[in-house]
């Protein structure tokens, strides 16, 4: 699958193949296959490095020297280092010259380097900067990490790829995983040991790890697919049109000397930078770790104090809980600030209800290192002793040394983040900002791609379309997920009134939670919220339940198209599924009534 995926774009095809001393059957039967369809491929070259003795008796069986004609010249490379994770694979592939580039094309006006120099390679970035090019105009895309206080460090692709949403929902998966197994046992299955399943923390970071490297790579595959030239440097602005590119050892320094540093010129600039944890400021707090760190771990994190009431820290301790780990947040004011907080609470007491503890009303005083290595912490009336601390109090834009103020751009004086108008324009007219770092919208990576989509558009085509920010669906990976789209309850009276604003709502059981014991009843819930004045206009849909990211993808097409209660309710629903409660809906909240379910 691999060779064929690759084949459009190699002029060259490097294999790593560990044969085993003792090799199984299922190992030479899997390694005859590979060989007879690579005998398949037309590439002109095709290396393979065996780590096992060349001469070996397997070695010759499988790969008798030549392959489809062309002679195995086993090579060595110093970059690349021998691994039985895989995690060094990519990281070497990133280094090598493998993929077709097509010379790029001029500028459109000839004044500047590039027509578009984007800084930042998260999705929003490379979104922006591939449609860009897709259109003719000869783009730059400039992104280089900056490692976390605690060394850890990651490839192309932003936040959402190495450090959020990906390794997030995968480790958010594997606690799945656990309560499926405990659903099993109900359902008639039979395990040959009466041990408990327990997860090997090391080997799901490797697994998250090389997936991870693997997109890294297809990024920068798909750069040079799309003649964009990427540059592994920072980017400071020194004016509306310049940018200087800054090696990531002098990041931060603001040494103009230095020899390293160049410049280039685009006649547009986009910010797509994105943002970083904040870090926790008490004493001890460097010890604390971040959402930059916890997916790249190698140790295993034991006994955690999550610092924080933010989804990212409520999602990482329903994943560590869900891993059998002893997990308690700390909490210092409300849950999922900014969201419906009748969700967060309900939300809340399901994570408490399943064993996740919780310190309400308090913040850490000081972190300091016990003399067995594990990390004392203090709050205001108690204190306890972890092996992790880790911390998610919110993010801050990465504009640090980005030379702003060089261009005279406006940052909004609260939050940092780049002050744009509808075009994704700043207040200097070459500038542009997209993604998190962008002031007053939702920082979720599919905004950023799709908004960076459509700046490119309106750059480069006759494209007029804005991008539309209202009724963007969402999901917390909680352990029973929480998606919404739409007005909070709260916003929503806000907005239009308590007496115009009416809630149906109800408790529900899954069928597939009706048969295992440790499931409970009626702890599903879901609420649609309408606008009596608005002949019923649905401004808000929130659901808890599993798969619920998946049930409000499929509605929220609904709200954007200005769906009413009414619609909902001449929906035919799907039995037996979650989604049909939401077509069941009849008791408000106005009325007293309960929400309660007892029957299918």
């Amino acid at each position: 699958s691999c060779g064929w995926f690759w084949r459009p774009y190699c002029r060259q095809v490097l294999m790593f193949v560990s044969l085993p001393s003792a090799a199984s059957p299922g190992t030479r039967s899997g390694l005859l296959i590979l060989n007879r369809r690579l005998s398949k491929l037309q590439w002109q070259h095709i290396h393979i490095r065996i780590s096992q003795n060349r001469n070996s008796s397997l070695s010759r069986t499988l790969f008798p020297g030549s392959l489809g004609g062309r002679s195995l010249h086993p090579i060595q490379l110093a970059h690349v280092r021998s691994s039985s994770s895989g995690v060094d694979l990519f990281e070497a592939l990133g280094k090598l010259d493998l993929v077709k580039q097509e010379k790029q094309p001029q500028t459109r006006g000839g004044k500047f380097d590039y027509d578009l120099v984007v800084v930042g390679g998260g999705s929003g970035g490379l979104a922006c900067g591939k449609a860009a090019s897709e259109l003719g105009a000869k783009v730059a895309l400039l992104d280089a990490v900056k490692p976390s206080p605690h060394g850890t460090k990651w490839g192309l692709g932003g936040t959402c790829v190495n450090v959020g949403c990906i390794p997030k929902k995968l480790m958010h998966q594997a606690g799945l995983l656990s309560e499926f197994h405990q659903d099993a046992k109900s359902f008639g299955w039979k395990f040959q040991s009466e041990q408990e399943p327990f997860l090997d923390w090391g080997e799901l970071v490797d697994a998250i790890s090389n997936h991870i490297r693997s997109l890294n790579f297809g990024y920068t595959v798909q750069l040079r697919e799309k003649n964009v030239a990427y540059l592994n440097k920072l980017g400071k602005i020194l004016d509306s049109h310049t940018i200087e590119l800054v090696p990531i050892a002098d990041s931060d320094s603001d040494d103009d000397s230095m020899s390293s540093r160049s410049t280039i010129t685009a006649e547009n600039i986009v910010v797509a930078v994105g943002g970083r944890p904040n870090n926790l400021e008490c004493l001890g707090g460097e010890l604390a770790i971040s959402s930059d760190d916890i997916f790249w771990k190698k140790e295993d994190p034991g006994k955690v104090l999550v610092i924080g009431a933010s989804y990212v820290a409520l999602e990482c301790a329903g994943f560590l809980h869900a891993f059998k780990r002893d997990v308690t947040v700390m909490a210092r004011s409300i849950l999922l600030r900014g969201f419906d907080q009748d969700m967060a609470n309900k939300i809340g007491k399901n994570m408490e209800a399943h064993g996740t503890k919780f310190i309400h009303g308090r913040v850490p005083t000081k972190l300091e290192k016990t003399n067995d290595d594990r990390i004392r912490v203090e709050w205001d009336g108690g204190y306890d002793i972890f092996d992790t601390v880790l911390t998610a109090i919110g993010r801050r834009p990465d504009t640090q040394h980005l030379g702003l103020d060089n261009a005279g751009v406006e940052v909004s004086q609260r939050t940092g983040k780049i002050v744009t108008n509808e075009l994704e324009q700043t207040n200097i007219p070459s500038i542009y900002a997209i993604g998190d770092v962008q002031e007053g919208h939702l920082e979720l990576t599919p905004v950023a791609i799709k908004s960076g989509k459509l700046l490119a558009k309106r750059l480069f085509s006759d494209e007029t379309t804005l991008m539309d920010y209202a009724n963007v669906c969402t999901t917390i990976f909680t352990p029973l997920e929480y998606g919404c789209c739409g007005l909070s309850e709260e916003d929503a009276v806000s907005k239009f009134g308590e007496d115009s604003v009416e809630v149906y709502h109800s408790y529900f059981t899954p069928l597939e939670w009706t048969i295992p014991e440790n499931r409970n009843f009626n702890e599903c819930y879901c609420k649609v919220i309408v606008n009596k004045s608005d002949n019923d206009l649905v401004v808000g849909f929130h659901i808890m339940s599993p798969n619920a990211g998946e049930i409000t993808q499929g509605f929220g097409i609904g709200m954007k198209l200005g769906m009413k209660f009414q619609d909902i309710s001449n929906l035919v629903g799907i039995h037996p599924t979650i989604a049909e409660e939401l077509t069941l809906l009849t008791v408000t909240k106005r009325s007293g009534e309960s929400a309660l379910k007892t029957g299918c």
